[in-house]
């Protein structure tokens, strides 16, 4: 088996464990209140990726961090998972796991427009136009279809799934600048994350009414969706000759998000999510074409 083929296998497991999640949280909320699922899923998650450090054989990275490397694992922990996840479940929590779930996928919008100010990066027209096709997929999944009215069926919800992708999009272009081992700075900008987390549940919520069927799902969670997926992403980037041949797969995602939505929790899926859905992978990979323009 050639090395291409192991990283679509590799980008495959990774981008079918991403399809369940929309699924695995709306089931799991039924159960935990959206703190404390972060907080049990955060914590698995920092622990895998602590034994991945140590499969890897980096473990021995840890003593070579320095102050400053602690403070921005500090800064990108409170970045994600701390207030990503806090905003993006909050949302879940809000919405049916179609809209939540499509509408997170605008980050690479958000990425390009915070690009600008932050990198400094100068922006085509034909980037702008990129951005307007999105927008208009966001509106349409936002009024269920209902454009001429403008109706929002729940513009708090919307907000925060949108508002979510902004601490997403951060936290990569920090990462950008991070030029520590990918496997160490994740398990420690998740490690700071989980304590933000945790005293977050403290002030907030209780460790009372955790059912086994919370932690399960919170497991789940935090091994498909945070932690080993990490690896299984990462590895197929390693492994393919051009990045673009399997990271351009990852738009499969939503798609097949949608079907396991249908099937595991009976959500009939709206034809104004599919066409808002089509409309915000298409301006992304607009921009993505811009971006092989010489």
């Amino acid at each position: 088996m050639t090395n291409q083929s192991r990283a679509y296998m590799f980008a495959i497991a990774a981008i079918l464990c991403w399809s369940t999640i929309a699924s695995a949280f709306k089931i799991t909320l039924r159960f935990v209140n959206f703190l404390q699922l972060l907080l049990l899923a955060s914590v698995f998650s920092t622990v895998i990726l602590f034994l991945i450090l140590i499969i890897q054989k980096k473990i021995g990275l840890i003593k070579k961090t320095t102050r400053t490397d602690m403070l921005k694992s500090a800064m990108m922990g409170f970045l994600n998972p701390f207030m990503y996840y806090v905003i993006l479940l909050k949302a879940y929590s809000l919405l049916k796991a179609q809209e939540a779930g499509t509408l997170n996928y605008i980050w690479p919008i958000t990425l390009v427009l915070l690009s600008i100010p932050l990198l400094k990066q100068k922006i085509s027209w034909l980037s702008i136009l990129a951005v307007i096709i999105s927008f208009t997929g966001i509106i349409i999944i936002s009024t269920e279809g209902h454009l001429l009215h403008l109706e929002f069926k729940n513009p708090l919800g919307v907000a925060l799934a949108l508002g979510s992708s902004v601490f997403w999009a951060l936290y990569w272009i920090l990462n950008i600048k991070d030029h520590r081992d990918e496997a160490l700075k994740l398990s420690m900008n998740f490690l700071f994350g989980t304590v933000y987390i945790f005293f977050l549940v403290l002030i907030f919520s209780d460790f009372n009414s955790i059912s086994w069927k919370g932690v399960a799902g919170s497991l789940y969670i935090g091994f498909f969706e945070m932690g080993l997926t990490y690896f299984l992403w990462l590895k197929a980037l390693q492994l393919s000759v051009n990045t673009a041949r399997v990271s351009n797969l990852v738009y499969l995602s939503p798609f097949i998000s949608l079907i396991i939505i249908q099937i595991a929790l009976k959500e009939m899926i709206l034809l104004s999510t599919i066409a808002g859905l089509v409309f915000i992978v298409g301006g992304i990979l607009l921009q993505q074409v811009t971006k092989t323009k010489p």
